[in-house]
């Protein structure tokens, strides 16, 4: 491996600091990004959505449990599938507790095609607590543009797709307020952004690395958390 230059301690400091100060200038960036999210014109969802929970149908509007803000992250899990999509799994697994959402008045949820027997399973050997919600009996993730109007069985969930939807409800009235997908969401959780401040990086083939570092293609390296080795 092509290791990095070994320096003094006084050195090292300089060098991370260089770091530190263009980190806090992205920070300050992502502040102004930040207060345009807020500015953001809103959608008002006109449907009335149905969902299917552990306990029974349930509406878009019960989906916010009585507080004013909703995620929604649209996990991949097909009717056709017996698990659910191990990218969606690693997600799911980085999230916060749900506590701190609720202190700021705001919920989340998963909602899968999937039957609602078939996520409370998978929920169960996950070990997870989020709420999880089925919409395959309505047409909720077709009018979102994250699923085809007909499930496709195939090795990608059914060709469903996974993204994550704010919401904001004023009274009973819902509005959709902000979406975004694929690499958007790296920033739910905190393993790409450790492996980010790590040396080896991701060890991922579309990295900027040294040369001899670890690399293997994305995505593939990654499992549910009980079939790693």
């Amino acid at each position: 491996m092509n290791l990095p230059e070994i320096v003094s301690p006084d050195e090292w400091e300089t060098a991370n600091t260089r770091i530190l100060a263009k980190e806090k200038a992205l920070t300050r960036e992502l502040d102004v990004l930040a207060a345009e999210r807020r500015r953001q014109p809103m959608m008002r969802v006109e449907k009335d959505y149905e969902f299917q929970g552990p306990t029974g149908p349930a509406s878009l509007l019960d989906l916010f449990e009585g507080r004013r803000q909703l995620f929604v992250y649209n996990f991949m899990f097909g009717p056709n599938q017996q698990v659910g999509c191990d990218g969606c799994s690693m997600v799911v697994d980085q999230l916060t507790h749900l506590a701190h959402l609720h202190a700021r008045d705001t919920s989340f949820a998963l909602a899968s095609r999937a039957g609602i027997d078939k996520l409370e399973r998978y929920r169960k050997r996950m070990g997870w607590e989020v709420p999880w919600y089925s919409w395959g009996g309505g047409t909720y993730g077709v009018d979102l543009g994250l699923s085809p109007p007909e499930p496709q069985p195939s090795t990608d969930q059914d060709g469903e797709m996974f993204g994550l939807n704010g919401f904001f409800r004023d009274g009973d009235t819902i509005y959709r307020t902000y979406f975004t997908s694929w690499r958007g969401l790296e920033v739910i959780g905190p393993v790409w952004s450790f492996l980010d401040r790590s040396l080896l990086g991701r060890q991922e083939t579309w990295e900027d690395s040294p040369e001899g570092y670890p690399q293997t293609a994305p995505y593939e390296w990654w499992r549910r958390h009980d079939e790693y080795e």
